[in-house]
């Protein structure tokens, strides 16, 4: 059976909180108990430099980060579990895809956008403190799940560009330099994506309006109950659309036990009594992982450990990979080019395309390989300018033209699409 690849990552620059555990931690590590699925997970430390310049911060992050998701029950046995810092691939990476992605992609970036429009709110120049990082942090976010190849990105609905963009780099490369990249998808669970914070505004460091994950049991029920409601009193009956506490304990709680909570709005159940049931459902599910998780944080050996071995697993893949896309850009050892020149000379024999009429009327091609073995049959077509055009699609795009001549052509039943993709490479590297 093929495994499906899913990656996620957070930040280290802050404490882990609610938010990233329902959105990001918890359905992370119920992926990674599949048996049809690949899992990666890491720290993204360079993601932290673009907004944090406490060095202090953003190791204390990283290790909060790292005992959260193992507390929660990741096993770094089954998964592969790194820091972002550890693959040097990765920046390189960045690089390539940064040659291939158009700068008016990145300047409608949500995040960058943002940062301008407050800038030119406020009167300032609109660049005003905005860092080439901030600017290029799409970048490095493809380069983290282009890197691995993978399919499905879980995320926040607000992340949804991220991943877009990282879908677009994904084809630009991929047509230019041949099929590489696995365009991904982003994986949302629409009730506990987003999750809201204290003042009812998404739950984010940046607002500082967060329930830290691991909080000790009086601290997390003191932050509960100063969640912001609404002014009415007890016995008034109370809305679930818009407020943060039923949201909150919706993203914890089962659906018969949310129905509840919806009733109890109704009948006008008191503030405080909402907010001690919240506080004792969410406790109920983190209590049993606290304890592991102040063990983890008092044993950082161990977890610097686990993420070194992550990283040498993560390298596995990444190493080999990045050789490949160094050729396929044109880095390559000289002598494999002077050997390359000296070849063409003899003219290898490549793939041919073969145009024929048939009885019918209508125009057809073939490619076969050197052996003549039939790779690709196309359909008929109404006049040979229409065969030459889709010919002519796969002689410079190679394999990244399949997929829009999906209708017109048919493989082989004898070869595999590693087979036909080669065969294209071959013919796109011999032009």
């Amino acid at each position: 059976m093929s495994s499906t690849r899913f990656l996620t990552g957070i930040t280290t620059s802050g404490t882990p909180h609610l938010g990233n555990y329902v959105g990001s931690i918890r359905p992370s590590v119920r992926h990674s108990l599949r048996a049809d699925v690949e899992s990666f997970y890491f720290l993204a430390d360079y993601h932290a430099l673009i907004k944090i310049d406490e060095p202090s911060r953003i190791q204390r992050s990283t290790l909060e980060i790292a005992a959260s998701w193992l507390a929660a029950g990741l096993d770094p046995e089954r998964v592969i579990f790194y820091r972002q810092s550890d693959i040097p691939e990765i920046p390189e990476l960045t690089w390539f895809l940064t040659c291939v992605t158009g700068k008016g992609v990145l300047n409608r970036a949500h995040a960058y956008k943002a940062s301008v429009d407050k800038n030119i709110n406020a009167g300032d120049d609109p660049d005003s403190d905005v860092s080439a990082g901030l600017f290029m942090y799409p970048v490095l976010m493809g380069a983290d799940i282009l890197m691995f190849n993978a399919h499905k990105v879980p995320v926040g609905r607000d992340q949804i560009q991220h991943i877009e963009m990282a879908r677009d780099m994904a084809h630009s490369f991929n047509h230019r330099y041949g099929e590489h990249f696995v365009p991904p998808e982003a994986e949302i669970e629409d009730d506990v994506a987003t999750l809201p914070g204290l003042d009812g505004r998404k739950m984010s460091k940046s607002y500082d309006n967060t329930i830290p994950l691991f909080a000790p049991r009086e601290q997390l029920k003191k932050l509960i109950a100063s969640i912001v409601t609404d002014s009415s009193a007890p016995g008034e009956p109370k809305t679930v659309e818009g407020s943060a506490l039923f949201q909150i304990y919706q993203a914890f709680a089962t659906p018969e036990e949310t129905a509840d909570l919806r009733q109890a709005y109704a009948d006008g159940i008191a503030w405080g009594d909402a907010k001690q049931l919240v506080f004792e459902r969410i406790d109920r599910e983190i209590a049993p992982m606290r304890e592991a998780y102040l063990a983890l944080m008092n044993d950082p050996a161990k977890i610097e450990t686990i993420l070194l071995a992550g990283a040498a697993k993560a390298r596995q893949i990444a190493t080999p990979f990045m050789g490949r896309l160094r050729s396929a850009v044109g880095l390559r050892d000289l002598r494999a080019q002077v050997s390359n020149r000296a070849t063409k000379t003899t003219k290898i024999a490549k793939p041919v395309y073969k145009q024929y009429r048939e009885r019918d009327g209508k125009f057809y091609f073939k490619l076969v390989d050197t052996d003549g073995r039939l790779l690709l049959q196309s359909m008929g077509f109404d006049s040979p300018k229409d065969a030459g055009q889709s010919i002519a699609l796969l002689q410079t795009q190679g394999a990244s033209a399949l997929p829009a001549l999906a209708d017109k052509l048919q493989a082989s039943s004898d070869v595999d699409a590693q087979d036909i993709h080669a065969a294209l490479q071959l013919m796109l590297d011999a032009d």
